[in-house]
């Protein structure tokens, strides 16, 4: 018996000992997850102030950053077992995919003569360097995505996320009213780089800030339309998106006053209709009942698309004449300007500046590149034999992102990007159906700023800025995260059995 109660006294003291290891290290992986989640955030945050990290140390610091994070990450799936990203493998297989391909495009495959006894061994890319470059960088966008998926694990997370976006946006267009009302000196303006008449905001590139401001702008019109959260809350993102959308028009960017109407039509498009729930609760409740009034919800839908329309159109007429406003006449003779941009040449200096003169240029690089393109990264490197001009001016981009991914990555490339699209539309898909209408809400208006940059690219290169870059990984996030009360809703709706990891 004196054994036994020996034996019954060991065996409580170790089940007694073994929790507190247990609730330490759960402890710790709670704290390195929120360090993770935290820290990816600051960092985006500061990479929008040295410019927008658009000079080579700045991008690298921020890149630099992300992967320290992910070390901590790393620390912390030692202390959960496991990286926990199945769910998301999907949608990070494109960029990785796309990474890898460009430090493909760096390896030597191909022998090319050097002289009359000397062959020297070629990469696809033109420029192997700025290719690793773009491989690294990207590398580390999707690194940065992945860590906020895997953690943006809850409502109050996500909102975190939102207004991250939202306070790097009204805070880049203040800092630009603000700018533009006080600097009268030719020296910089804070920072050193920011000369008056140069760029916009603390962004050296007016057109690139103007997609910074588009991707604030969008979300925010995407959640005050939704009104999820009552009329404060569409009070409260209105009063955010008033300085981003004056901002946008003091910017005088062409392509950014007409990427924010096409995203006025595409929010007010997007909001969903109040007949649809009706209509959906209607036929869930009352069946065959509601089924009846098939013909009913059609007329409601008919009327509601009116007035959609209508609504539609007066939102572009109302912004319309608030650009004539607040830009003025100097925004009104940039907009005259977009004619000359895409006309036929003039018979002054042939510098082929203009961005159809690009545009035929990289099609013809695209046409002798076919399948893998000259490089991505590699572009600047490889144009000037393709553009027909003086010499003078040598672009840099080609000032469409599709024609410049097409041109530097083939029809490889190109066909990861729209890999990427699909996987990411149907997540978002998915995502608007959601039974949280803050969290359908965020989707709409990161869908709303994600459309923005797609229209902008069509006539720039807003994402080869690091913090364009950085907030359209935060927008897709926010567009396609899961958050476990998704999860939980989804499991009492259908009354399926679920897995909290």
């Amino acid at each position: 018996m004196r054994v036994q109660s020996v034996l019954a006294s060991h065996n409580v003291s170790a089940v007694s000992e073994h929790p507190a290891p247990r609730g330490r290290r759960e402890r710790a992986a709670r704290l390195a997850g929120s360090a993770v989640f935290y820290c990816s955030l600051l960092l985006v945050a500061l990479a929008a102030v040295p410019y927008g990290s658009v000079e080579f140390w700045w991008a690298s610091a921020f890149e630099a950053g992300v992967f320290a994070v992910g070390m901590l990450w790393a620390a912390e799936s030692l202390l959960t077992g496991g990286l926990r990203l199945r769910r998301h493998v999907p949608l990070l297989l494109p960029p990785l995919a796309l990474a890898l391909f460009a430090l493909f495009q760096t390896v030597p495959l191909f022998r090319t003569a050097a002289g009359v006894s000397i062959s020297l061994r070629q990469a696809i890319s033109a420029d192997p360097f700025e290719t690793h470059a773009f491989a690294l960088r990207l590398f580390a966008l999707t690194l940065l995505g992945a860590m906020l998926l895997r953690f943006t694990a809850g409502r109050r997370r996500l909102t975190i996320l939102v207004l991250t976006v939202l306070a790097v946006g009204a805070a880049s267009a203040l800092f630009g009213i603000l700018r533009q009302g006080a600097q009268t000196a030719e020296t910089g303006f804070v920072l050193p780089a920011l000369p008056r008449g140069i760029g916009y905001g603390q962004i050296i590139s007016r057109n690139q800030f103007a997609v910074l401001m588009e991707m604030a702008l969008g979300l925010a019109l995407g959640l005050a339309a939704s009104r999820s959260g009552g009329f404060a809350a569409s009070l409260f993102y209105l009063s955010l998106a008033v300085p981003v959308g004056a901002a946008l028009i003091l910017a005088n960017s062409r392509g950014g006053i007409l990427t924010m109407l096409c995203q006025i039509l595409f929010a007010s498009l997007l909001a969903a209709p109040a007949w649809v729930s009706r209509r959906e609760r209607g036929v869930s409740e009352y069946g065959a009942r509601g089924l009846r009034r098939g013909a009913g919800t059609l007329r409601s839908r008919a009327v509601a698309l009116a007035a959609r329309a209508a609504l539609a159109l007066a939102l572009v007429s109302l912004v319309s004449v608030a650009v004539v406003r607040v830009g003025g006449e100097r925004v009104v003779e940039n907009m005259s300007t977009v004619g000359e941009e895409l006309g036929a040449a003039g018979a002054d200096a042939r510098t082929n500046t203009r961005r159809v003169d690009i545009w035929r240029a990289t099609w013809e690089m695209f046409k002798d590149n076919p399948l893998a393109g000259v490089g991505l990264g590699g572009y600047w490197a490889a144009i000037p034999q393709y553009h027909d001009a003086s010499g003078e001016y040598t672009p840099q981009q080609a000032h469409n992102d599709y024609l410049e991914l097409l041109a530097s990555g083939g029809v490889v490339g190109f066909a990861v990007l729209v890999w990427f699209a699909c996987v990411f539309l149907a997540r978002a898909r998915a995502v608007l159906r959601s039974g949280d209408p803050f969290r359908r809400a965020a989707c709409m208006g990161a869908l709303a700023g994600l459309f923005g940059v797609a229209v902008h690219s069509l006539f720039d290169f807003g994402l080869h800025l690091t913090i364009n870059a950085a907030l359209f990984v935060l927008l897709a996030v926010i567009a396609t995260s899961d958050v476990n009360g998704d999860a939980l809703h989804r499991a009492a709706a259908g009354g399926a059995r679920l897995r909290v990891e």
